[in-house]
């Protein structure tokens, strides 16, 4: 539904990893412009990868959106306080991922 839901916002190409640790491997070898990651994933959690990203000179400013069915406050203060720059918690509206991924790559909705 992602990969639906960002192909809408424009011309990106999307790049899938299915765990923490298949985005670790894919990043280097890609440019990318924004991340898209929840927090379960296989191998590597996505607050783990998010931890990786912030401390990594190449990577730090890459926008980082967590979207996630773990929704409590505490979850959420969690992936802000690692870095994430939006958290989204399922389910959401396309619209308002299409708009935050707008505004986060300089785009007009």
């Amino acid at each position: 539904m992602l990969t639906a839901v960002v192909d809408t916002c424009g011309d990106y190409e999307v790049i899938e990893a299915f765990s923490g640790f298949e985005a670790l491997r894919l990043l280097p070898r890609n440019h990318v412009d924004l991340i898209l990651t929840d927090i379960n994933m296989p191998d590597i959690n996505g607050l783990e990868l998010i931890s990786y990203l912030r401390a990594n000179p190449n990577y730090k400013d890459i926008p980082v959106f967590i979207i996630s069915t773990e929704g409590s406050a505490k979850d959420i203060e969690k992936g802000k306080q690692l870095g994430a720059d939006e958290y989204i918690v399922k389910p959401f509206s396309p619209e308002s991922l299409q708009k935050l991924i707008a505004h986060y790559l300089n785009k007009t909705p």
